[in-house]
């Protein structure tokens, strides 16, 4: 699948070294978003393209587009299937996209090989192939700001600081419940290493798709096996269900923990009172009180423009899908620096990508301080590898559940390293950077 910063509105300025070349009225810039509005899954994915959607389309009504260019925001429905997914891709690569967002760690996969070749980069934002984020390999994949392994190791830490220290870990019996499918198993293999380092007992409980909304036998198998901790990698219908589960069988519901995408408000309202106390891993604040949120009210919301019900905006997954936007726009305005091209292609954008730095300064000047943790992406590194935290559901509403957890690096990294390796040499004939990468 899959896998979170003076206001943007009062100016937006791009700085550039070089002079850029003028464009026509005509010249837009063509930004294409996956979305799946429809199936099992659109009760996260409706949040997250709305507001991918809303921050691109606020910056077109606000200040014109990005340096002077319009954005053409256009959607293609995938329902979250693969074979819809690459039907899309194919009907959107003849427009030059700058990026593609598959928004599906099933979709991305097999659009990695394409990449390359099509000269069009994929931002997968904390989702898809955690190896991806070794840009010696992978120079067209993006997957800020966190990897799925990144986040099932901030998992073990977090069970291991509230257990009293990460050698309290020993003999404990830590679970992961996952949707049975690509996006679901990508933390399995970071787990298991782990599970190696500290000495507890991995217990796996997958999921089926057509159980998502029936989880009976797994948690008749989590009665059984009493884990002390449980990580959700989950989305879409089988969150809700899997906290409902939860409640129903009293677990202890701060010991159940859902990735990034387990974290819709939709995921924990459904559960009642039962789900108070459910964590989940998160790494963009919730909530209106921002100022860039402020602006998509102002300027869409407001005025009949979005898709998005105005009690809607500022829920976790639609800030999600704004925080996604602003990495785009952000790459957009730096490649138009890098290139001194006002109209990019996908090639200007890698590059774009490949040097983007977000920092506290810029986030400020976004109307996004705050909002979410500084990002930067370099050549070798397409991730950063950065923090998240605990969001915590009250009962109705999510809270910040903990400070900012760091992922394990020390074991993710070279973990990274050695599938990036393993993918290159499985797959003959896989392309090499044009250009060297400095050393991390």
């Amino acid at each position: 699948m899959r896998m979170k910063h003076a206001l943007l509105g009062a100016a937006v300025m791009v700085s550039a070294a070089l002079p850029l070349a003028p464009a026509s009225a005509a010249d837009t810039i063509y930004v294409p978003l996956f979305s799946y509005r429809t199936g099992p899954f659109a009760g996260s994915g409706t949040p997250i393209v709305n507001g991918m959607a809303d921050y691109l389309n606020m910056l077109n009504e606000r200040d014109g587009g990005i340096g002077g260019v319009k954005l053409v925001v256009e959607e293609c429905e995938t329902g979250y299937d693969t074979k819809k997914g690459l039907e899309c891709y194919e009907q959107v690569k003849s427009k030059n996209p700058v990026v593609v967002n598959p928004y599906s760690t099933g979709i991305t996969l097999p659009l990695i090989p394409k990449a390359a070749i099509d000269k069009v980069p994929i931002l997968s934002m904390a989702y898809g192939l955690s190896a991806s984020a070794d840009g010696n390999t992978f120079p067209w994949v993006f997957n800020p700001p966190a990897t799925y392994w990144d986040g099932a190791s901030m998992f073990v830490a977090y069970a291991g600081q509230q257990e009293g220290g990460m050698e309290k870990l020993k003999g404990k019996k830590l679970g992961l419940v996952y949707l049975d499918a690509p996006y679901g198993k990508e933390p399995i293999p970071v787990l298991e290493a782990l599970a190696k380092d500290y000495g507890f007992e991995l217990k796996l409980y997958p999921v089926p798709a057509a159980e998502m909304q029936n989880q009976s036998s797994q948690w008749l198998n989590i009665r059984r096996d009493r884990p002390d901790w449980l990580y959700l990698q989950g989305f879409g219908a089988m969150n809700p269900t899997a906290v409902k589960e939860a409640a129903k069988n009293n677990f202890k519901m701060d010991h159940l923990i859902g990735n990034w995408w387990a974290g819709g408000d939709d995921d924990a309202r459904p559960a009642g009172d039962g789900a108070k106390g459910y964590l989940s891993l998160n790494f963009n604040q919730v909530g209106t009180d921002i100022p860039v949120i402020q602006d998509i009210i102002k300027y869409l919301v407001d005025k009949g423009k979005s898709q998005t019900p105005k009690d809607k905006v500022g829920e976790n997954l639609y800030n999600r899908g704004v925080y996604n936007s602003m990495i785009i726009a952000e790459g957009i305005r730096n490649a138009q620096k890098l290139s001194g091209k006002k109209v990019i292609d996908g090639a200007d954008m890698r590059r774009g990508l490949e040097t983007l730095v977000i920092d506290e300064a810029r986030l400020k000047e976004m109307g996004a301080a705050g909002f979410v943790a500084p990002v930067k992406v370099t050549c070798a590194d397409h991730n950063g590898h950065n923090a998240a935290y605990m969001a915590k559901w009250d009962g109705t509403k999510w809270t910040k559940g903990s400070d900012w957890i760091q992922p394990i690096k020390a074991k993710v990294e070279p973990l990274i390293d050695e599938a990036a390796k393993a993918y290159a040499a499985g797959n003959a004939g896989w392309p090499k950077r044009t250009e060297a990468c400095d050393a991390k």
